[in-house]
């Protein structure tokens, strides 16, 4: 083994999060003890056809299943629990997270029918979670959920403090502001490192409280008193529908939740207290109907532009309950995520053309910190090493800077990848190493089971489709008993280009016939030539490039 990999200190080991938004999980590995930080998902781009969610690869995990003591989350978004149901069944350890958090996670481990055997642990701000060689401390912190935490995990050569995601909001909707103090505390007590979220790290200035969103609403409202408001928002920023049911309130408005996760993460909110819902206020889309527009609301999911969620499937005028007029007035209240931009506007011009108001500015405010509250944070934390976590490139090398600007050392910097191993002491840190990592895609119930060669595949017949070329050879003889056949999909629209298709069937046809007459009995060979010489000839006429699938019967 080299000198390089026998330095001893804390393993950091990130899993994912760090090329994309999306899909956080960190390993913390000293001596035989791991802990891992979040479990997120990520939700599959344009180039993943059919393909539902995103989970981190946990090969090492498994590997090291002895040594993991606890999953620690820092709060309830699908990019840091939404990996847990599939993990959970991997792996047999404690997750360990605050109140509501841990509800959303029972609510989602339900679904998987594994809610029973998977030990969820609650904690509260300031508790200490004792694992191994790990002591990891729960700290209040601000984002779009209630009950998010930083996390300072005290091991045996320092503190490394985690921010998770997360603001500095003086005048939050629900809780109290960031445990600031304790950040300070810690500081002063000494910080080896600093992992802190880089998601807004490119925006200077600081992020504006999510109470400001609220005023944005009463104009709005006041604006269009005669119009029914649909809002569209993340299902679990509770305090934004918070501030929504209480601006509809005060206009005396009914309230209507659309959108299955918008309706299952409201409901464990107002169950647990998050939020508050004046008795009468919210109405069964079901009774919508009895009330004028101008005295409703619908709050739904679809903010993102996703296709099946509840506002795409009222532009595409597919929603069973609700129809898009232009009475209606339609609000944003969300950013595009980065990759979403399209899907978004899509939705936007859907609605904009059945007659109704959108407004998409100016009602969100992020739960991510900006360049300021960034600062604000290494001037508390004062860590030796400074490791950006959560976001693009792009967005860590921001917050690079920002860590060199407050005199972090260039060299105490570390820009690391997901399958990093980076080993850090009291004096120094290194990567020492690298393992198994990456993207576990889920396609219906089948986990892992679509490959990069299945996906190149659904990609090239998205992009070209298929011929298919049936024929028949008897047994004994190999003569041709029937076909060439041609059947295209996704290709030519068959009426228009019979001609087309009857050239391709003299040619697949000629191309069986050299290799009767040459005796071939190899079906993959006459397979292979038939592929081969349609191919060529279908790019020489139409510069196209379909899936070719040759199919042999024998009779």
């Amino acid at each position: 083994m080299s000198q390089k990999k026998k330095m001893s200190g804390v393993r950091i080991i990130p899993l994912g999060g760090l090329e994309s938004i999306g899909m956080n999980i960190t390993a913390f590995e000293y001596g035989d003890s791991i802990i891992v930080v979040d479990c997120g998902l990520a939700f599959p781009g344009d180039d993943m056809p059919g393909i539902d969610l995103v989970i981190p690869d946990i090969t090492y995990l498994k590997q090291n299943e002895n040594k993991v003591r606890a999953i620690m989350i820092t709060h309830g978004h699908e990019d840091h629990i939404g990996a847990l149901p599939y993990v959970c069944k991997e792996l047999d350890v404690p997750v360990y997270a605050t109140r509501l958090t841990c509800a959303l996670i029972r609510h989602k481990l339900e679904e998987h029918g594994i809610a029973d055997e998977t030990d969820i642990k609650t904690v509260a701000y300031g508790d200490h979670v004792y694992a191994g060689d790990f002591d990891v401390e729960f700290i209040r912190t601000n984002h779009s959920i209630a009950d998010a935490c930083a996390l300072a995990i005290h091991t045996p050569v320092g503190c490394i403090f985690h921010t998770g995601d997360f603001k500095i909001d003086y005048t939050p909707v629900y809780g109290d502001v960031a445990d600031l103090q304790r950040f300070g505390e810690l500081g002063k007590e000494g910080v080896l490192a600093l992992m802190c979220d880089s998601t807004n790290a490119t925006k200077p200035g600081f992020t504006m409280s999510e109470k400001t969103v609220g005023a944005t609403f009463d104009t709005l409202f006041a604006e269009n008193a005669g119009h029914r408001i649909i809002v569209a928002t993340f299902a679990s920023n509770v305090d934004r529908v918070q501030q929504i049911i209480n601006t509809s309130y005060k206009y005396g408005r009914k309230v209507v939740i659309e959108g299955r996760s918008m309706v299952n993460v409201i409901g464990i909110a107002a169950e647990l207290g998050y939020i508050n819902i004046p008795d009468g206020t919210l109405v069964d889309i079901e009774n919508l109907k009895d009330y004028p527009d101008e005295k409703t609301v619908l709050i739904t999911t679809g903010s993102q532009g996703e296709s099946m969620a509840a506002l795409s499937r009222m532009s595409s005028g597919t929603h069973r309950k609700v129809t898009i007029t232009p009475r209606d007035v339609v609000i944003f209240s969300s950013s595009p995520i980065p990759g979403n931009e399209k899907a978004v506007y899509r939705v936007i011009n859907e609605l904009s053309m059945m007659g109704a108001k959108v407004i998409f500015q100016d009602t969100h405010v992020s739960g991510h910190a900006c360049q300021e509250e960034i600062k604000l944070m290494y001037a508390l934390i004062h860590p030796k090493f400074s490791i950006p976590v959560h976001g693009e490139h792009r967005h860590r090398m921001a917050q690079a800077q920002i860590a060199q600007a407050m005199d972090i050392p260039k060299e105490n910097i570390f820009m690391i990848n997901s399958g990093d191993v980076l080993c850090l002491n009291e004096n120094e840190g290194k990567i020492v190493d690298t393992v198994t990592h990456g993207d576990v895609l889920v396609d219906g119930l089948g986990v892992g089971d679509v490959g990069n060669i299945v996906i190149k595949d659904r990609q090239a017949l998205a992009r070209d489709g298929i011929i298919v070329v049936a024929l028949a050879l008897e047994s004994y003889s190999n003569q041709l008993i029937a076909g060439p056949d041609i059947v295209s999909r996704g290709f030519v629209y068959v009426k228009e280009s019979e001609d087309l298709l009857e050239e391709a069937r003299v040619v697949a046809l000629e191309s069986v016939q050299r290799n009767i007459a040459k005796n071939v009995t190899d079906w993959n060979k006459i397979k292979s030539d038939v592929r081969d010489e349609l191919g060529e000839f279908i790019w020489k006429k139409i510069k196209r490039n379909p899936m070719i699938l040759p199919i042999i019967q024998e009779v």
